[in-house]
């Protein structure tokens, strides 16, 4: 039965499928209880969902074990089990195994289990995640292949045995016919000399009656008579490849022992065949565990910033009254949006992370912005966890570079994910980021250190530590969630950008890792800023944050005083007033030791000046601390890390009062132009269509692609200034809509711009759509102020 919910999940389940893999959750019961799987396990087993549901019940120790159905595989069954009770008892987070299963038409597959034992339970049972691959064909040739016909140094034969045991021969090398004769060839009676010779040997293989029947390995010598009538001693060794209606099928290889001469180069052979299997065994096993453990990654990876803007929303829910704290939750849920959607064009495009084709997009950065959405994305993380959490700025001069956003959060998620996940409760994760300059003007050099005080590594585990899949064996982490692909990805990601990476850590002392990453400046000019003549309090316990405070407001003009303490604070503020200087606003921190930012503000409001301007600066969510801080007098908050334009922002905002904005956003004007717009949803058409008007331009639509080719044809000659044409539509696709445009017999068809805006966003889709005639692409989810850029290329 399907027991995930809808919504969200539905679209998870979409993912799931799209990754051509089984994946199925299942009870750690004694049934295994399925509780959900994608399309591809019903593929595996040839049932469909409500079938399968009807006739096992979604038991599968019933699948295996349904006489009425002909199913007798107990001992299959029975050997899974030993290993997910072995798996438990040991406290291993989950289990691998390549094992035989049956499908519907009473075939077998091999396939490759993966399991993830979860911290979820479902009427008290513990939930498992298993991803099966079908390795049917690899497994067929390492046994078909690699030890059958004519390379090998002996007679090999496949036979299917039937009770008896009788014994039917499917297929032979030629040394076997050398031996035997070949089929046509016939002993007594018309007997063939193969058959002839297990009938002498009847009662050395009735002896493996059992054995055969359970399609169990067996090991035997036989006496036998060639085709020239000469004896000779044959050592067998068979085993059970397959079945045929229930009836095993056997690969045998018969070695002549009659000379040991022979039977030494035979068994030197077969050890380097069986070493050479071993080798294609170990390959296929360690693709098959990089699927499972990639797919286990990308789970961890995608729910992240989607807790952000499940966060958000929630939070933009019961603040409908505040349009700012509205915006700021839309804001943040735009950067996790992006960084997701960045995150499963990855997954989706398997091509480029099988074959580590991962391309860097240089766009410029907003560094506030930036950190801002990774502070957002992981602060759940550490209030789980109950740790404490900074970032510090240092000599930071430019808020703007130009650099991958994708790839900086990625790297920057992942390393504070890891240590936040390797800190205990109580624990503490930093996070510094110093400004370096670079070779010229146009350069500089950002060094990231992201330290904690969590368990550490050891010396030989660091060794290793960014290796694929790599893992400390240690009962600390054995049930700590991961892949083992994050350090491997991190530094691949770092190298990408033209960085490097490095790691120092001791065994109960942390870790802490190093960034130095080289960004381009963006020239972009900034917002100018002006202030009257204002004396700022800054009140924080750490000596870096208030040095870097001092600066950045004498920097932007402002006298400033320092605290390291809310007694201190409280101490100064009052002294200003008894002399007539008070303070303009005063900056606190919010967790401080002794006294914190909450209590400093109420005796700051008792004490010295009730109308006293006060901001609080945390790298904390201020949803936690809105309700007290309000009541405490906190005017206002300022996420850390705090970059010049977000003081300058506070300052105008809740100090001057001014209506401010932290950043400029251009506008566009488009009246007096006429767009076509082609899509057949109508959700997507109306958004697009309120995106296009708001510029001015006027727009008519089409439902398809045969609609829009009617709507450009039946207007005049340059009555439409641009097409906007998704690909993906009935009755006539954007592609082949293109392609007839410009072919028309109109005198604007083949200088008309078309555009594709579509969800297939990938390099193939880019060149198709060019291929088909378009002048540019722009993919879905469309970033708006992207399109405008675009559409202002073409239009003015």
């Amino acid at each position: 039965m399907d027991r995930m919910l809808p919504g969200r999940e539905y679209e998870y389940a979409t993912l799931m499928n799209m990754l051509h893999v089984s994946v199925s959750k299942h009870l750690l019961d004694a049934h295994f209880t399925l509780v959900w799987a994608n399309e591809f396990y019903y593929d595996l087993i040839g049932y469909g969902k409500d079938e399968y549901e009807a006739i096992f019940h979604n038991q599968c120790d019933t699948y295996y074990t349904n006489p009425a159905l002909g199913f007798h595989d107990e001992e299959e069954w029975n050997k899974m089990g030993a290993v997910v009770m072995k798996a438990i008892a040991e406290g291993k987070p989950g289990y691998n195994r390549t094992a035989r299963m049956r499908r519907r038409d009473g075939s077998y597959i091999w396939v490759q289990m993966t399991a993830t034992f979860v911290d979820e339970y479902i009427d008290g049972c513990q939930v498992s995640y298993t991803v099966m691959t079908d390795v049917t064909e690899t497994m067929q040739q390492q046994i078909d292949q690699s030890v059958t016909y004519d390379n090998l140094p002996g007679f090999v034969a496949k036979f299917r045995v039937a009770p008896g045991p009788q014994f039917a021969l499917l297929d032979a090398n030629e040394r076997f016919n050398e031996f035997f004769g070949s089929a046509p060839e016939s002993g007594c009676g018309g007997e063939s000399l193969f058959q002839e010779n297990l009938r002498r040997n009847a009662d050395v293989l009735g002896g493996f009656r059992s054995q055969f029947s359970a399609g169990e390995p067996v090991h035997f010598v036989l006496r036998a008579v060639d085709r020239h009538g000469q004896d000779a001693w044959l050592q067998v060794n068979a085993a059970c490849t397959d079945r045929q209606s229930g009836e095993p099928v056997y690969l045998a290889i018969f070695i002549d022992i009659t000379n040991e001469t022979e039977l030494r180069q035979m068994r030197e052979a077969l050890e380097r065949q069986a070493r050479e299997l071993k080798d294609a065994l170990s390959l296929a096993e360690r693709a098959n565990r990089a699927k499972s453990d990639f797919l286990s990654h990308m789970s961890h990876d995608i729910r992240t910033p989607m807790n952000a803007i499940v966060g958000m929303t929630d939070i933009a829910k019961v603040h409908l009254d505040d349009p700012d704290k509205v915006l700021d939750c839309l804001n943040k849920i735009t950067l996790s949006s992006r960084h997701l959607l960045g995150l499963i064009n990855d997954v989706l495009d398997m091509s480029k992370i099988e074959n580590g084709n991962i391309m860097i997009n240089t766009a410029p950065v907003s560094l506030p912005e930036l950190l801002e959405n990774v502070v957002t994305i992981i602060q759940p993380n550490i209030k789980v966890n109950c740790q404490e959490f900074s970032v510090r700025l240092h000599g930071i001069r430019h808020e703007r570079f130009r650099s991958d956003a994708l790839r900086l959060r990625q790297i920057l998620i992942n390393l504070l994910s890891n240590a936040s996940k390797f800190t205990p409760a109580g624990g503490s994760v930093r996070m510094d980021i110093e400004e370096r300059s670079g070779m010229d003007g146009s350069a500089a050099e950002l060094r990231i250190v992201i330290s904690d005080t969590g368990i550490g590594m050891s010396t030989a585990y660091l060794a290793h530590i960014f290796e694929p899949f790599s893992r400390e064996q240690d009962s600390r982490v054995d049930k700590t969630e991961g892949s083992g692909l994050g350090m491997a990805i991190t530094r691949r990601l770092v190298e990408l950008l033209g960085g490097s990476i490095e790691v120092d850590s001791r065994v109960g002392e942390g870790s802490t890792f190093t960034v130095i990453l080289p960004m381009q400046i963006d020239d972009t000019p900034s917002q100018p800023y002006h202030f009257p003549d204002l004396h700022i309090l800054v009140v924080d316990d750490g000596a870096v944050t208030r040095e870097y405070m001092d600066n950045a407001l004498r920097d932007i003009g402002l006298n400033a005083d320092c605290a390291d303490s809310g007694a201190g604070a409280v101490a100064m503020a009052r002294a200003a007033h008894l002399a007539g200087r008070d303070y303009d606003a005063v900056i606190l921190d919010w967790k401080m030791p002794g006294m914190d930012g909450l209590q400093t503000a109420r005796l700051l409001r008792e004490q010295v000046d009730g109308a006293l301007p006060i901001l609080i600066m945390s790298a904390y969510d201020w949803s936690e601390i809105e309700a007290p801080a309000r009541s405490a007098g906190i005017s206002g908050f300022l996420q850390k890390p705090i970059f010049r334009s977000t003081l300058c922002y506070g300052i105008q905002k809740f100090v001057l009062g001014r209506a401010a904005v932290k950043q400029e956003t251009p506008t566009y004007h488009f009246s007096g132009k006429r767009l076509l717009l082609v899509e057949d949803n109508e959700l997507n058409r109306e958004i697009a269509l309120e995106i296009l008007q708001e510029t001015g331009a006027q727009v008519d639509t089409a439902n398809n692609g045969a609609q829009g080719v009617e709507r450009f044809q039946g207007s005049p000659a340059g009555y439409y200034d641009l097409i906007l044409m998704d690909i993906q539509m009935p009755v006539m696709d954007g592609l082949t809509a293109a392609r007839t445009i410009r072919a028309l017999p109109k005198a604007d068809a083949a200088s008309v711009p078309i555009v594709a805006m579509t969800a297939d966003a990938f390099a193939e889709d880019v060149a198709a759509a060019k291929q088909a005639g378009m002048d540019d692409h722009i993919a879905k989810p469309i970033d708006v102020a992207q399109l405008y850029r675009l559409m202002e290329g073409y239009l003015q």
